[in-house]
């Protein structure tokens, strides 16, 4: 990992041009992440993410946000069309199998186009007023269902030979806001976080990677989101006990202030690992990979960590698992 920036960028379209080659080529990201304005087809795809791997010399992880639902970046007519992760959930005849098998689907078609990391589970525990940018990406309102519902996610990710990433650590549930357009504060006393939101990723501590939370929690920290709390970063460490590769949710969504550069820098000296940067904007790109440097050592151990863990492209008889799953979904 010497010599490589702690971040993750995207790029501009669905063809990587010359231009973001070379830059990529000098800037040496970590990794890279995909929207729906790089994915037209599968043979373009498995073209982008070579070429992507290609411009910087070696098998750099590719994410993408495959939630399903609203948020899904590879669509019909190429690949298959989800329900919301609550839908799901309320309507399966078994709701954590049918989890297990809608990811490891997921995952096969992922890798068969070169993407070996998704951004799920959303171990967020939703509230009737959780936020509707948020609330049927979430799984479930109670807790234990929550934990195994995201479990299976995990699970059924790397059968299927992607990476999983959790969010949104320590827990957006309680966010009235977009933190797209907005920064979300919620106001739960310390109890509360510890013995619910908190408790939903203390519980799934031991996955590789996790992605955080652009929120306030203002019995932690009053003062900074966690993305770029010093506070909040300690107690994902240490109550939570998260001990893997700590990345930032997009670092140019809005409920952060201040210029890019500056809010990666504040997030890494938090105690964030990696940057997230995902709109593809050189303009933005350049600024920030000449501040935020080379990994420390420590950053790169955890990132070869993540990375030995990420499963070969898995062996699945999709077949079967359609079939399964349509089973359990059936009348829906």
């Amino acid at each position: 990992m010497r010599g490589i920036a702690p971040c993750i960028l995207g790029c501009s379209g669905p063809v990587l041009t010359a231009s973001e080659a070379a830059f990529f080529a000098d800037a040496k990201p970590w990794g890279f992440i995909l929207f729906a304005r790089n994915v037209e087809t599968p043979d373009q795809l498995r073209r982008l993410t070579a070429d992507l791997r290609s411009a910087v010399g070696r098998d750099a992880p590719i994410l993408v946000d495959q939630e399903g639902g609203r948020v899904q970046r590879l669509r019909a007519p190429h690949w298959r069309e989800w329900l919301p992760p609550m839908e799901q959930m309320q309507r399966a005849r078994d709701p954590i199998r049918a989890m297990q098998l809608r990811y490891a689907l997921i995952a096969a078609e992922l890798r068969d186009v070169g993407i070996d990391v998704n951004c799920a589970p959303q171990a967020d525990l939703a509230r009737p007023e959780t936020h509707r940018f948020l609330r049927n990406r979430c799984y479930s309102e109670q807790l234990g269902e929550v934990i195994a519902a995201a479990r299976a996610c995990a699970t059924g990710l790397i059968a299927g030979g992607a990476l999983p990433v959790l969010k949104h650590i320590p827990g957006h549930g309680l966010g009235l806001l977009d933190s797209h357009k907005e920064l979300p504060v919620t106001g739960a006393d310390e109890g509360t976080l510890m013995a619910n939101d908190f408790a939903a990723f203390k519980a799934l501590a031991d996955l590789p990677m996790a992605m955080t939370a652009h929120l306030i929690y203002s019995a932690i920290d009053p003062d900074l989101p966690a993305t770029i709390s010093p506070k909040v970063i300690d107690l994902i460490r240490t109550h939570i006990g998260f001990e893997g590769l700590l990345m930032t949710d997009d670092i140019s969504m809005e409920a952060l202030s201040g210029a890019i550069p500056d809010r990666a820098a504040a997030a890494l000296r938090a105690g964030c690992d990696i940057v997230l940067h995902c709109n593809g904007d050189m303009a933005e790109m350049a600024p920030l990979i000449a501040e935020i440097g080379k990994m420390p050592p420590w950053t790169a151990d955890r990132a070869e960590a993540a990375l030995t863990r990420r499963p070969p492209a898995g062996v699945l008889d999709t077949q079967a698992l359609e079939e399964e799953f349509a089973d359990l979904m059936e009348g829906v």
